[in-house]
C-alpha cells in the first residue's frame, strides 16, 4: 500500500491507520479474538499504522494491539508504526484530563508494557489539561523522548494557541484533531497552521461518530451508557435534518459507485494538510470498505457538489472526557 510522509517526523505511514477505540470496552463487549484477528487482517492488507490509547480500556486496547502486532514487534519492528495517547486518568469514576509530567511518565511506561514494546513511535497528548502548565508537559515528554522512550510527540484536540505554546518547549510533530463531513471547523485556523508548520494530521471520526458508516437511521436506539443518546447530534431536530443530508450524500456516492462511508474518509484524505484518517472497525468487512476509500480521487467539481449538500447540514462535535463515567 502507498505510504505518506507524516510531517516532521518523516515517518513513512498508510493513509488510513487503524483506529483501536472500539476495543476498550466502552461500547459494549469485546471479542478479543476476533478483534486481534481485525487487527491482523489490516496488516495482511498492508495497514502499517495504528493508533490506540491508554484510556481505551486503561490497557485493554492496547494490550489486544500489542498481541496482534506480536511478531512484527519481535521480528520487524520497523514495519508497523505505533501510536498511543496519554494524559487521561480516572478518578472516582469520573474520566479527567492529567498532562502532569508524572502522569505522563506512568501512563507511557504502562503503555509499553501493555503494547509489548520498547519504544512508541508516536506518542500524543489525548486532551489538554487545563490544570497542568502546557510548558510542563512538553517538558515531561521531552524527558522521555530523551530516554528513548518516545521516538515522535504529538497532540491531539489541542487548539493553534495551545500548539504554539507547547511548540515553545518542544516541537509538535502531528495534531489529531477530529474532522468529518460534519464537524469542519479545523479547516478555518488548526489545518492551515499544520500545513504551514509540517505538522502531520491524523484526522479522527472520519466518519461522524458512526453517523456516515451508513448504517445509522432514524429508528437506531443506543445503549444508556452511548453518549450519543443523549445528545443533539443523535437526537431531535437536528439529526432528523441530518439524516436527509445523509441521504442526498448516499445519492451522490452512489453516482460515484462508492459508498457513503468510502465518499466520506475520500473527502477527509482530498484536504492537503490532512495526510491520514483514522478509521476504526470491528469486522475485516468494514476495515475492506474503508481500504477501499484510497482509490477515490475526488475532483474539483466533486467536491464542489459534496459542498452543496453540506450546506443544509447542522454541524456536530462528539464526546469529551467530562462526558464520560465508568464505574
Amino acid at each position: 500500500m502507498q505510504t505518506v510522509r507524516l510531517g516532521m517526523t518523516g515517518l513513512e505511514v498508510t493513509p488510513l491507520a487503524y483506529g483501536t477505540w472500539q476495543f476498550g470496552g466502552d461500547w459494549g463487549p469485546v471479542d478479543e479474538r476476533a478483534a486481534i484477528e481485525a487487527i491482523g487482517r489490516a496488516r495482511t492488507l498492508g495497514i502499517n499504522f495504528f493508533d490506540t490509547a491508554q484510556a481505551y480500556g486503561f490497557g485493554r486496547s492496547e494490550r489486544l494491539l500489542g498481541q496482534a502486532l506480536a511478531a512484527d514487534v519481535r521480528g520487524s519492528r520497523d514495519s508497523v508504526v505505533i501510536a498511543t495517547k496519554g494524559g487521561l486518568r480516572m478518578d472516582g469514576g469520573q474520566l479527567v484530563r492529567d498532562s502532569s509530567p508524572a502522569w505522563l511518565r506512568k501512563g507511557a511506561e504502562a503503555s509499553l508494557e501493555a503494547l509489548g514494546t520498547d519504544h512508541i513511535d508516536l506518542y500524543q497528548v489525548h486532551w489538554p489539561d487545563p490544570q497542568t502548565p502546557i510548558g510542563e508537559t512538553a517538558a515531561g515528554l521531552a524527558e522521555l523522548v530523551r530516554e528513548g522512550l518516545i521516538r515522535h510527540v504529538g497532540v491531539s484536540n489541542y487548539s493553534t494557541d495551545q500548539i504554539e505554546q507547547f511548540a515553545a518547549v518542544l516541537p509538535v510533530e502531528t495534531i489529531q484533531p477530529p474532522y468529518h463531513l460534519f464537524r469542519r471547523d479545523v479547516e478555518a485556523d488548526l489545518l492551515p497552521y499544520a500545513a504551514a508548520h509540517d505538522i502531520g494530521v491524523l484526522a479522527y471520526g472520519p466518519l461522524a461518530h458512526g453517523l456516515l458508516g451508513g448504517a445509522i437511521t432514524g429508528a437506531t436506539r443506543f445503549a444508556a451508557g452511548d453518549w450519543r443518546a443523549h445528545s443533539p447530534a443523535f437526537t431531535g431536530a437536528g439529526f432528523a435534518r441530518n439524516l436527509e443530508v445523509l441521504e442526498a450524500l448516499r445519492g451522490f456516492a452512489a453516482d460515484l459507485g462508492v459508498t457513503v462511508a468510502q465518499l466520506a474518509v475520500a473527502w477527509v484524505l482530498a484536504n492537503p494538510a490532512v495526510q491520514v484518517a483514522v478509521v476504526g472497525a470491528r469486522t475485516p468487512a468494514h476495515l475492506a470498505e474503508s481500504l477501499g476509500a484510497l482509490d477515490v480521487a475526488l475532483s474539483p467539481a466533486e467536491l464542489a457538489g459534496i459542498d452543496r449538500i453540506m450546506a443544509a447540514a447542522v454541524p456536530f462535535g462528539g464526546p469529551s472526557p467530562e462526558m464520560e463515567r465508568r464505574s
